[in-house]
């Protein structure tokens, strides 16, 4: 009797295209249930809204050496939670994964502000629901409260500290009118890093630092003497609105974010939460219908 002998790779070459069918139509059912299924009273019977973030970003979602997770988004999405009447529930994901972890419901919503984050981009559009505007994040001018500027034509003839390579240096350049036609010697002093700037700021080398909102708010809020300094929010260079991603298919919890965003806009929690972690007077709320056709295309 002869031996059959199986071929085990024309097996797996046979075999591919029907794993690779079956990986596709997973992809595409957890796209479609993403878009088309509101989870709404499983979020509430759970009791526990899940929250993806990167616990690696200053002053947004980091941890103290305790390893206690604190900041900006942190603070924000524990009050639209109570407002909810649920519990907010961290999970720390691979944020190259965010948008999957979001559709195969890992986590019921991207809240990670600014740079590192998810700011509504028309791209990320046409894939996620995005939460009205909750910050607007662009750069802003720190100076010293005795120096007497108070806008940036303040700035004429003195001299300003910015970081190489940073979006700051970028906008400086590509927008001159806003301050680069008014510094001394129409060119900032660069550093390699945003604490060296303010040092030097600080020993009067400089008058004024450019620098990400976010990032100097905080930065300005928690050095030593920083009741010596103040921002001057610069509106004339591009900002990218900061946002909460959500499933298309989520429409009751886009609806009920929106409504809690509103809520902590009235009380004054948001703007306790700016002047804590960014050291700046804003109560900024975008409209809730900026993205409700984006929203709604699936």
């Amino acid at each position: 009797m002869k031996k059959k002998i199986i071929n085990f790779g024309l097996v797996l070459i046979l075999l591919l295209p029907l794993i690779v069918f079956a990986s596709g139509f997973k992809i595409q059912n957890e796209n479609y249930r993403a878009n088309h299924t509101d989870t709404w009273e499983s979020i509430k019977k759970r009791g526990t809204l899940l929250i993806g973030v990167d616990d690696t970003f200053v002053p947004m979602d980091f941890r103290k050496k305790n390893g206690q997770l604190v900041g900006y988004d942190v603070d924000l999405s524990r009050a639209v939670a109570k407002v909810l009447g649920l519990k907010a529930d961290f999970q720390s994901i691979d944020w190259s994964m965010k948008e999957t972890e979001l559709k195969n419901g890992t986590i019921d919503c991207i809240w990670n502000g600014y740079t590192n984050g998810y700011t509504a981009t028309p791209s990320r559009q046409k894939r996620i629901a995005f939460s009205r505007v909750y910050e607007l994040s662009g750069q802003s001018l720190v100076v010293r409260k005795d120096s007497k500027i108070k806008n940036f034509a303040d700035m004429k003839g003195k001299t300003l500290g910015i970081q190489e390579s940073s979006t700051a240096q970028t906008d400086f350049d590509k927008y001159p009118q806003v301050l680069k036609k008014l510094v001394k010697g129409q060119k900032p002093i660069l550093y390699q890093d945003n604490s060296s700037a303010f040092m030097d700021l600080q020993a009067g080398r400089t008058q004024g630092v450019l620098a990400g909102t976010v990032y100097a708010g905080y930065y300005a809020t928690h050095i030593a003497n920083s009741n010596n300094y103040k921002l001057i929010p610069a509106t004339k260079y591009p900002a990218d609105r900061v946002a909460i991603g959500m499933r298309k298919g989520d429409q009751t919890l886009i609806n009920k974010i929106n409504y809690a965003l509103g809520v902590l806009q009235k009380n004054g929690t948001l703007r306790r939460i700016n002047k804590k972690w960014l050291g700046i007077d804003s109560n900024y709320l975008g409209p809730v219908a900026e993205f409700q056709k984006s929203n709604n295309n699936r």
